[in-house]
């Protein structure tokens, strides 16, 4: 069984997530400028085995989709056309922006660490995938 990969995508940075082989766990990976991803995520496929891709989909409170979202959907027709032997499915992510805060404040790391946006997103990423692990049960 391969791997799973959480895909946070921001227009500036990307915060990735993996699972460990036996898709159990969920851990942060890396944030990497969002320019850079395909390429990224090229090299880690070429060193381990992933299976598929879960990719956090902006929507608003009310459910619809916000300004953010054409740049994911964009995304996602990249990331098929470069893994096209790999699923991909979408999750809600309107939450996890403000879960990752919180994780953040609650872990007693420095105000300095915490301005970190590029641990967010890592953590953020994270917070999608193991949601999704849970109700994958």
């Amino acid at each position: 069984m391969g791997r799973v990969l959480a895909i946070d995508h921001g227009r500036k940075r990307t915060g990735l997530a993996v699972t460990d082989p036996l898709r159990i766990i969920a851990s942060a990976l890396d944030t990497v400028p969002t320019a850079e991803v395909i390429a990224y995520l090229k090299a880690y496929l070429a060193r381990e085995e992933v299976d598929g891709f879960v990719v956090g989909l902006p929507m608003g409170l009310d459910g619809r989709p916000t300004d953010a979202t054409a740049g994911v959907e964009a995304f996602l027709k990249q990331l098929r056309k470069a893994f096209p032997g790999k699923w991909v499915e979408t999750v809600d992510e309107r939450f996890t922006s403000s879960l990752a805060k919180q994780a953040v404040l609650q872990s007693g790391i420095g105000r300095k660490a915490r301005r970190d946006k590029a641990q967010l997103d890592r953590i953020s990423a994270t917070i999608m995938l193991q949601d999704w692990l849970t109700r994958k049960g």
